[in-house]
């Protein structure tokens, strides 16, 4: 006889069959059980989710006469039926299943739109399964909407996709959708293992926690990983090996991977390079070295928050004990660190001209960090007057004190002059400055820019401002600000326009005051620690106890 895949195989027949979708199958059997069975379905997940499998369940249930033929729609189809197995076999007359990524034009729409008129010619109701529905064109799915909006009672549509966000949300909005989620490792390998059990097949917990791993939670793509493995090599005692998977799935040894990290770490860049040379000998990619490095990082630092998660059956005994002392040794902030460097690494290994030249250049950045003090331990110890710590995985428990701080930030915040309110009604203006400010604090944000930039004060006084207008501003500028003044004031202010120069703009006698500030906290002996510790870093702000300039 024919080999059948154990994809194929192994294919659920019914909803009990089905792993790790228990929303959908309690949803459906409630539907199934108050007859409110929805006209559409639509059925989105990754590939080998169970997608396909699962709309022609559905068309079953919808379809099963039972064995003796006098049945009703069912949750549970019999399997044996003439409409059971004819749906299982894809054979159906009153089931079409229709691929929509070689099928994107109207006229296939149309052409199907045709027969929805017609009754079923054996079947209960007819099934419409139209795959990768996201690949129709727009005027296919115009063509679509009203069949779907308005269908025969006795016509159901299922649609299956891997890309719901290209799908038309008028069309979203007529279906019944389902989410099938991702399998877990854990839960796929278990169903690997039930496999293997009546294939007569042994295999080691490490190998299945590998295929389920590598299968990122698809159901088909693990039982065509498990098929292989069989094929691969079962060993010499019929038993898929872990290591027998690694070499199969072209994963790197986890264990040189571990040592060469753990040199690396310990700023060891001779022996972690030559651990490299001997895994990129071995034909190890340069890239996917520093992918797994990633993944062993993200690993090490799951163990670090929360230690149970050091029982992952994906990594050996050994692995897992090597993973908690790292956690123990390393800080988190040290670990983020490390991460953010093999990412960038990764970015660059993949688009340089020599990646093992690149992936090296990643692992000797990391080493030569691996010794070097956080920024915050640096500004500690700035601020003690005393050297660094000689390592970034410390933690002060003692405040440091407060003191001046340079920030560097793209956006120049200048001092702020204070307006004296009275009352609700009444405001005191002592200055240019304050009446400008009012204009800020009563949310004129277009006239406060023109007073904070385009005009001169030529003179102040209560009721009376003199200004030269030296920018472009509105033809009603000079009453608009009157106007407002003598409202929020309750006295009448008169603003006259004059030829004479006048001061500079408020605008820039802000920038120059906050320009000399800078220079001056320049001289603090922390800020100069700072800038000397830091070669470039500038001055670009000064915030004292909360008050920026």
């Amino acid at each position: 006889m024919e080999y059948r895949v154990l994809a194929r195989k192994y294919r659920p027949q019914t909803f009990a069959d089905l792993i790790g979708q228990e929303v959908l199958v309690r949803t459906l059997s409630n539907a199934f059980a108050t007859g409110r069975i929805a006209h559409a379905f639509l059925l989105t997940g990754i590939r080998g989710i169970g997608k396909t499998t699962t709309a022609r369940i559905i068309a079953r249930a919808l379809n099963c006469v039972g064995a003796d033929g006098q049945g009703s729609a069912t949750i549970s189809p019999c399997g044996i039926c003439t409409h059971c197995t004819a749906i299982a076999e894809s054979r159906h007359m009153d089931v079409l299943e229709m691929d929509a990524a070689s099928n994107t034009s109207v006229d296939g729409i149309r052409d199907l739109i045709n027969t929805v008129q017609y009754l079923p010619s054996s079947a209960r109701v007819k099934v419409y399964i139209i795959d990768e529905v996201h690949m129709l064109s727009n005027s296919a799915f115009n063509a679509l909407l009203k069949t779907l909006e308005e269908p025969p009672p006795h016509v159901k549509f299922i649609f299956a996709t891997t890309e719901i966000r290209k799908i038309p949300v008028t069309i979203l909005s007529r279906c019944q959708k389902f989410e099938l989620k991702r399998i877990e490792t854990q839960t796929l390998a278990k169903h690997l293992g039930n496999v293997l059990a009546k294939e007569n097949v042994k295999a080691e917990e490490e190998a299945l926690a590998l295929i389920a791993d590598a299968a990122e939670g698809s159901a088909r793509d693990s039982l065509s990983l498990l098929d292989q493995a069989i094929a691969h090599n079962a060993g010499e005692d019929g038993v898929i090996r872990g290591l027998a998977v690694r070499d199969m799935l072209g994963m790197n040894d986890k264990s040189q991977l571990f040592k060469m990290l753990e040199k690396c770490c310990s700023g060891d860049i001779r022996e972690s390079l030559a651990e490299f040379r001997n895994l990129y000998a071995a034909g190890a990619d340069p890239a996917i070295m520093l992918q797994d490095l990633l993944a062993l990082m993200h690993f090490i630092t799951r163990v670090k928050i929360t230690p149970a998660a050091a029982d992952d059956v994906a990594f050996s005994e050994p692995e897992r004990t090597f993973a908690e002392t790292l956690a123990q040794k390393l800080a988190m902030s040290t670990l983020t660190r490390f991460w953010q460097m093999l990412l960038k690494g990764l970015q660059e290994t993949r688009i340089a001209p020599d990646p093992a030249a690149s992936a090296e250049m990643t692992l000797i950045r990391i080493a030569h960090s691996a010794d070097l003090p956080s920024p915050a331990d640096i500004i500690r110890g700035l601020r003690k007057n005393t050297a660094a710590p000689p390592s970034g995985n410390g933690e002060s428990t003692t405040p440091p004190p407060r003191a001046p701080v340079a920030l560097i930030t793209t956006q120049q915040v200048v001092p702020q002059p204070v307006v004296q309110h009275q009352h609700e009604q009444a405001v005191v203006i002592n200055t240019f400055a304050d009446a400008v400010e009012l204009f800020n604090a009563r949310r004129e944000p277009l006239l406060h820019n023109y007073l904070m930039r385009e005009v001169r004060l030529v003179n102040f006084q209560q009721g009376r401002l003199e200004l030269n207008i030296c920018g472009e501003v509105p033809l009603d500028f000079a009453g608009r600000v009157g106007k407002n003044l003598s409202d929020w004031t309750g006295t009448r202010w008169v603003v006259i326009l004059s030829r004479e120069q006048g001061e500079v703009p408020l605008q820039v006698q802000y920038e120059e005051k906050a320009a000399k500030e800078r220079e001056a906290i320049k001289s603090h002996p922390l800020v100069a620690k700072v800038l000397e510790t830091f070669p470039g870093a500038e001055v670009v702000r000064i915030i004292n106890n909360g008050v920026s300039a």
